[in-house]
């Protein structure tokens, strides 16, 4: 069963699908009237800034059926029902990669849409080192690669990259040379 968004109660779903949910619920608006607003809610997903033993960061180039190009991503997926983001990470990273890390810290987590109910984990994982071939879903194809810190960072903002909440935190950081060490520093100690 996917989550019932939090933020609303009396909010009845009125569609289930097989990624969305759609909820609606009697929202009165300033004029005193009643109004049926409408939010989607989906399951959470986790992103993965995988780091190697020798201080290079995993990046993918990913294709699937449903876009019309490939894309570079980091490792992440859909947390599934039951899971914690914390599993959900560590099990994406070694079906997607093959890889397993030594040790892991939660950077940041989102709610990028206010209409959708569906929070982003974004995982640094560090250590990292393959352990097993990667097992991927019927609908990916996934080459991973490792990068520098400097071509991470030039991945993460070229038009090709998927995770638009990464390529803004990054594009502050570029901006600032101090929140660039503190990356730095927190991908590498």
């Amino acid at each position: 069963m996917r989550k019932k968004p939090k933020l609303l109660k009396g909010a009845k779903r009125v569609f289930h699908g097989s990624i969305f949910d759609v909820y609606h619920w009697p929202q009165k608006v300033y004029d005193g009237t009643v109004h049926t607003f409408e939010m989607l809610a989906r399951a959470d997903t986790v992103s993965i800034i995988a780091v190697t033993k020798d201080k290079r960061i995993l990046v993918q180039r990913q294709s699937q059926p449903h876009y019309r190009r490939s894309f570079l991503s980091l490792p992440g997926g859909r947390v599934d029902d039951g899971e914690s983001p914390h599993r959900a990470a560590k099990r994406e990273l070694l079906e997607e990669t093959g890889y397993s890390a030594s040790r892991w810290t939660l950077w940041k987590s989102a709610r990028h849409v206010s209409k959708i109910d569906w929070d982003i984990h974004t995982f640094i994982a560090y250590g990292c080192k393959k352990i097993q071939k990667p097992t991927l879903d019927a609908g990916e194809r996934i080459h991973s690669f490792e990068v520098s810190f400097q071509r991470f960072i030039d991945l993460m903002i070229h038009k090709d990259f998927g995770g638009r909440d990464l390529t803004i935190e990054i594009l502050r950081a570029k901006a600032d040379p101090r929140k660039m060490r503190r990356l730095k520093k927190l991908l590498f100690g």
